[in-house]
């Protein structure tokens, strides 16, 4: 049938894998050139591919924004709309086309897992009768078909044989090679070798949506055992990236199980490979490439003393020890602080917190006694010690990637004579997707404020605090 202008706008009707890919890339093209001319003509502002992708990360949080950032957004936003509308509709037609559910069509909006979407569009052939599985009639013997074992638990070990290794040397390439702890480790890798894992346990009959998902979480799974057993990572980063990683491998499975039944899988092993060889060694090479500085985030706690802020401000300037801690964070490897030490007075003077891994260097910018300590950080200790049962473990994202630039106390005097004490951080981290590793950071610093102003709390109700002073 043939495909006029008026069918990109028609969401009914089927189109075959060529017209896709056609459309598909003169779309991104002619789109890619009017943004650009829009933000270097129209707002002064440089754009590339990657922007796409992360566009909030160079112009901020969208509750944040300037007027001129807002009007930006909300021009690239309008110009980007019959776009999105044509996109959904010729993905609309090629699920159609190829026999997949039209459901799927969710995919095209999902960061990096829709430039996996669309070659696997383009690659499917044309639905037909004979285009899903047929027990009676089986499609021809592939390379992989040969070498993977037929029975359910043989097919299963060799996915994890498959996937792992390949799994392990990305981990290593985007960690070790090219710094980068984001979209491309947390979000890509898993989805893919769920999917992956998926696609080789069914390369031989279609198996069922349970065995498909067990199979894609255990090739995360084993993953991260392997990056323990290796001494690559340790367990507080593994146990606080399961939380995401696990149900992308599961989603890649449960679309792996969606996929097994298409005739063309079975003999495309090449594919198979490109998921995890290509797709997710290119989302990290964007992120290396397109590195911009991190957000800052801030984290504040508060809590009451029964004390005048005159004797409050002589512990929140230095403190002595705080006993050893008790929260499983803690003795799990985080950092905690130990001690505060104080070198000279006023405003230049250099404050000492010092931690389980090292000391932060704080010179003092604002000295308002006694209602408001602030300071700069110019060192920061590494953020945790990682645990492994087998050697000692010093992966890339200890040092850099979690930086506090500064911090605050703010004491405010209440009607019963007691202290409002209030501590502040400013810091930044390198991880990616930012909101979700921000619920980790957030709650560990919050963890480190409450065991600092509790101390404080204790010294200042209690007997008179002693000042440490370096000599």
């Amino acid at each position: 049938m043939k495909f006029t202008f008026a069918d990109l706008w028609r969401p009914r009707g089927t189109v075959n894998r060529g017209v896709y890919a056609l459309v598909g890339a003169i779309g991104f093209a002619v789109k890619h050139n009017l943004d650009r001319i829009i933000a270097t003509i129209g707002f002064h502002r440089p754009w590339g591919l990657f922007n796409y992708w992360v566009p909030m990360r160079t112009i901020g949080r969208i509750t944040q924004l300037s007027r001129h950032d807002a009007v930006f957004l909300e021009t690239m936003v309008a110009a980007a709309l019959p776009f999105i509308w044509v996109g959904v509709v010729m993905t609309l037609k090629r699920l159609r086309s190829a026999g997949l559910p039209t459901w799927l069509v969710v995919l095209f909006f999902v960061p990096f897992v829709n430039l996996l979407f669309f070659p696997v569009l383009c690659l499917a052939p044309e639905h037909s009768f004979h285009a899903t599985y047929d027990s009676a009639n089986p499609p021809r013997s592939s390379f992989l078909q040969r070498i993977i074992p037929d029975s359910q638990w043989g097919s299963a070990a060799f996915s994890f044989l498959f996937t792992v290794p390949i799994g392990l040397g990305i981990v290593l390439l985007g960690t070790n090679v090219l710094m980068t702890y984001g979209w491309g480790l947390f979000v890509a890798l898993p989805f893919a070798m769920g999917l992956v894992a998926t696609l080789v346990y069914g390369i031989h009959r279609p198996r069922t949506l349970s065995g498909c998902i067990v199979v894609a979480c255990l090739s995360a799974t084993l993953l991260g055992l392997s990056l323990l057993a290796f001494a690559i990572e340790g367990v507080v980063c593994l146990a606080m990236a399961a939380p995401i990683a696990i149900p992308l491998a599961a989603f890649g499975g449960a679309c792996g199980y969606l996929v097994q039944r298409q005739r063309w899988i079975h003999s495309a092993p090449p594919v198979l490979a490109s998921l995890l060889l290509v797709f997710v060694p290119s989302v990290q090479w964007f992120e290396h490439a397109e590195t911009t500085q991190p957000p800052t985030f801030v984290v504040r706690s508060a809590l009451d003393i029964d004390a005048p802020p005159e004797k409050v401000w002589k512990s929140v300037v230095a403190f002595s020890e705080i006993p050893p801690p008790t929260e499983w964070i803690f003795k799990a490897g985080v950092a905690y602080p130990i001690r505060a030490e104080i070198l000279g007075k006023g405003p230049g003077a250099e404050r000492h917190c010092v931690f389980s891994t090292g000391a932060f260097v704080e010179p003092i910018e604002i000295w308002d006694e006694p209602r408001q300590l602030k300071f700069s950080v110019t060192s920061n200790p590494a953020p945790m010690q990682e645990w492994n049962p087998y050697s000692h473990v010093d992966p890339p994202h200890l040092h850099g990637f979690l930086v506090s630039s500064g911090g605050q106390f703010l004491l405010r005097p209440l009607p019963n004579g007691g202290t409002r004490l209030e501590g502040t951080t400013w810091y930044r981290h390198g991880l990616w997707p930012a909101p979700y590793w921000r619920l980790w950071s957030d709650a560990i610093i919050h963890r480190i404020h409450m065991r600092v102003l509790e101390h404080i709390r204790h010294e200042a109700e209690g007997s008179t605090p002693k000042v440490t002073e370096l000599p």
